[in-house]
């Protein structure tokens, strides 16, 4: 071969893999491309969220949690449980009058309901988180980690610093399970 010959046989050679590469199957036969799925898992708990969080300060025993818990969506949000690592039960109160007219608390039975776009408060002498068993003293400044479970099963998260609060002692009345 002479040395014309060889560009021409190198060209020819490109202009047949070009061919052949049109002919080519246009099927894929490569794995599918990864899909992204932009669906969110909505849950009542991406709906709750909470203002003003807050501890009465306690030493031993009970003490209450409080704030306003809003709900951002047009479904009423049903809270059933709360669990914190600073007690070892909590129940969800209500403060109501007994019929001596003297206000007690006592379990709200079937648990609180946020209103859809609505808020629900938990204040001193009205409706709270009762905390019982307290695990260690609730220092006022320190933060406590609260977690509330909904009727969806899903949960949601927050914290709250303790308070020096003189008030909010209710009497404590057990209902009948």
């Amino acid at each position: 071969m002479t040395l014309t010959t060889t560009p021409r046989i190198l060209i020819i050679a490109v202009a047949a893999l070009l061919t052949l590469s049109g002919c080519a199957s246009t099927t894929d036969t490569a794995a599918p491309a990864a899909t992204t799925d932009t669906t969110v898992e909505t849950t009542a708990a991406t709906s709750l969220a909470i203002t003003d969080p807050w501890v009465k300060s306690a030493e031993t025993g009970m003490s209450a949690a409080f704030g306003t818990l809003t709900n951002s969506s047009d479904t009423d949000i049903n809270i059933v449980a709360a669990m914190s690592p600073a007690a070892t039960m909590i129940e969800l109160h209500e403060t109501v009058e007994d019929d001596s007219g003297a206000m007690v608390m006592q379990q709200k039975e079937g648990g609180f309901i946020v209103p859809a776009n609505g808020s629900y408060e938990l204040a001193p002498g009205a409706n709270h988180l009762m905390m019982m068993g307290l695990t260690e003293p609730l220092v006022a400044g320190a933060e406590q980690t609260f977690t509330l479970t909904l009727s969806d099963e899903s949960t949601f998260e927050f914290t709250a610093p303790a308070k020096d609060y003189s008030g909010a002692n209710e009497n404590y009345e057990e209902t009948d399970k």
